[in-house]
C-alpha cells in the first residue's frame, strides 16, 4: 500500500506539558489507521499538528515524500489533506447542496470571476455533487442543512472533506453522538473511501475501531505505546493495562 502521509518523532510542547511526544506513524492509501486513547492523551493535539492548525515543536510531517512540516493550514488542504472535527461545523442555514460548493470553492478559488454567482460554476458544482453521492447524500442535496439528522449532519461534513479532493483524511471523532443506524451508514461510507484515500480516525467507539480499522495505534500520556493490527492491540498487555484498565 502507498504510504501519503508519515510521521517521523512528531512532537508539541505547551511550556513544560509534553502533549505529544516523538510520535511515529504512516497512513497509507487503502488503510483505517485508528488513534485511540484516554482523554488526554494527545489524540487531538496530533490530528492538529497534521492539518497544520497547530505547529509541531519537532519532528517531521511530509506528504507524498515531501516535507510539510511548517506549511500553513490552508496549504495543507490545497495539497490534499482534509479533516473533520469533533464538532459539527457545517452551515446550518444553506442547503447541503450549498455547503459542499462552498467546500468545493475553497479548494478551487476563482478570484477572477468575482461578477459570477457561484451557483453557475460548473466544476465546482460538479465536485459537490460527486462529493455528496459518494457520502450517500446526493438525494438530500436541496435540503437545508440544519435540518438534518445528525448522523446525516456528520455525513456531510466528510463530503465537505471530499469535494476539497483530498488524498488524505484527518477525522476526529466522526462517530460522535450516533445511534447504531447512523453508525452503520458512518462504517459503510469509510469502507467506500479507503480504497482511494489514506485515512486516520480518532475515535472512543470501541467497538466500532475494532471493526473498521485495519490498524491501530494507541496513546498514552503523548506517547504511542502500541501500533498494530486490530488482534494484535486487543491482546498487547500493555494496552490491556493502560487504556482497556485490564491487569496483565
Amino acid at each position: 500500500m502507498t504510504t501519503l502521509l508519515a510521521v517521523e518523532s512528531l512532537t508539541r510542547r505547551f511550556g513544560g506539558l509534553v502533549a505529544v511526544n516523538a510520535v511515529n506513524l504512516d497512513l497509507r492509501r487503502g488503510e483505517v489507521h485508528a488513534v485511540i486513547g484516554t482523554n488526554g492523551a494527545g489524540k487531538s493535539t496530533l490530528i492538529n499538528m497534521l492539518s497544520g492548525e497547530i505547529d509541531a515543536s519537532d519532528g517531521r510531517i511530509s506528504l507524498d515524500g515531501e516535507d510539510i512540516t511548517t506549511r500553513a493550514q490552508f496549504r495543507r488542504a490545497l495539497a490534499g489533506v482534509g479533516r473533520s472535527y469533533q464538532r459539527t461545523t457545517i452551515f446550518p442555514e444553506f442547503t447541503v447542496l450549498e455547503n459542499c460548493r462552498l467546500a468545493a470553492q475553497a479548494a478551487n478559488p476563482r478570484p477572477w470571476a468575482i461578477w459570477q454567482s457561484s451557483s453557475h460554476c460548473a466544476e465546482s458544482n460538479a465536485s459537490a455533487r460527486e462529493a455528496l453521492a459518494a457520502a450517500g447524500l446526493d438525494g438530500v442535496a436541496e435540503r437545508i442543512a440544519g435540518t438534518l439528522s445528525h448522523g446525516a449532519k456528520r455525513q456531510l461534513e466528510v463530503a465537505m472533506c471530499l469535494a476539497t479532493r483530498p488524498r488524505v483524511l484527518l477525522l476526529d471523532e466522526p462517530l460522535a453522538g450516533m445511534g447504531a443506524e447512523e453508525t452503520e451508514r458512518m462504517l459503510a461510507l469509510l469502507t467506500r473511501l479507503k480504497d482511494s484515500h489514506a485515512i486516520l480516525l480518532v475515535e472512543h467507539d470501541m467497538d466500532a475501531v475494532f471493526r473498521i480499522a485495519d490498524r491501530i495505534t494507541v496513546m498514552v500520556n503523548g506517547t504511542v505505546i502500541a501500533t498494530g493490527d486490530p488482534d494484535s492491540i486487543r491482546t498487547n498487555p500493555e494496552v490491556r493495562t493502560a487504556y482497556l484498565g485490564e491487569d496483565h
